[in-house]
């Protein structure tokens, strides 16, 4: 009988675990999308170094180009998420919303209604954005 608790116990425990990853990325992602309408230097330790930032325009950004375009060509006022849904499988996870950004890029401010996709890693000091592709909505 008490073995029979246990196990019942411990997968109980890999339940409540597996469902607070999903919850942990997404804090982080919006944590994240804050700091890019805050244009904030610390956004530094939400990005791996391996980064891949598609945007619907076809345009794709090294962790480099990223953070250098965020300080010179490209300006967010505001982004808005919905429909989310992760996935988180060990130390990567998925994330895709349905996302409304309020940007300036090279002088022209839009709001774009896109659908994206962006992979976390996790890494010693938290979840990290890994990769990101965006397609319009």
């Amino acid at each position: 009988m008490r073995s029979i608790l246990t196990i019942q116990l411990c997968i109980t425990c890999l339940v409540v675990v597996s469902q607070d990853g999903p919850s942990e990325v997404v804090g982080q992602m919006k944590r994240f999308h804050e700091l890019m309408v805050q244009n904030d230097s610390s956004i530094n330790q939400y990005i791996d170094d391996s980064l891949s930032y598609g945007h619907s325009s076809g345009l794709v950004e090294s962790k480099g180009d990223f953070l250098s375009n965020l300080k010179s060509r490209i300006d967010y006022h505001s982004i808005k998420e919905d429909s989310i849904i992760a996935r988180v499988h060990g130390k990567v996870a998925n994330v895709r919303f349905v996302g409304v950004y309020d940007s300036t890029f090279d002088g022209k401010r839009a709001e774009t209604r896109l659908r994206v996709l962006e992979v976390w890693v996790k890494k010693k000091k938290g979840w990290k954005i890994f990769a990101r592709q965006a397609v319009r909505a």
